[in-house]
């Protein structure tokens, strides 16, 4: 917790080590377990303070006349460019934060596929996101 500072935090990527401790139970030699163990929990901690860096970015970024409300960037999907296989990749990817393998199995896609659909979505994202980007 003195990592994250938040207890829900900490109990989800300590949950989150013990899963990938479950996943690669057979790849790990005994004698290394502690340090692989702290490895994966200090890495889920530098990913948690990267994305709350990422949010208070954003958040103070928006127009004064658009106060942010912790709504859901929900328009952010209304591109009809966006099709319900790159809505669900990037939901995959970054909500539920599947590796591209996992959602690769997950949707019998290859991992090229899902990586191209990733690019594919997080291109036209930007593209939404930056009024002053070129219009392709």
């Amino acid at each position: 917790m003195q990592c994250v500072g938040r207890r829900d935090i900490a109990e989800e990527i300590t949950a989150d080590a013990f899963l990938r401790l479950h996943e690669n139970w057979k790849t790990i030699e005994p004698e290394r377990l502690p340090g692989w163990l702290f490895a994966v929990v200090k890495n889920r901690a530098a990913d948690h303070w990267r994305r709350a860096g990422l949010e208070k970015r954003y958040i103070e970024q928006r127009p004064a006349d658009q106060p942010y409300r912790g709504e859901p960037l929900t328009g952010l999907f209304e591109d009809p460019a966006l099709k319900p296989v790159h809505r669900i990749c990037l939901t995959l990817r970054y909500v539920q934060e599947m590796t591209v393998r996992e959602i690769a199995g997950r949707l019998g896609l290859s991992e090229i596929q899902v990586k191209g659909h990733l690019q594919y979505a997080r291109s036209l994202l930007r593209r939404q996101l930056s009024p002053e980007a070129p219009n392709e």
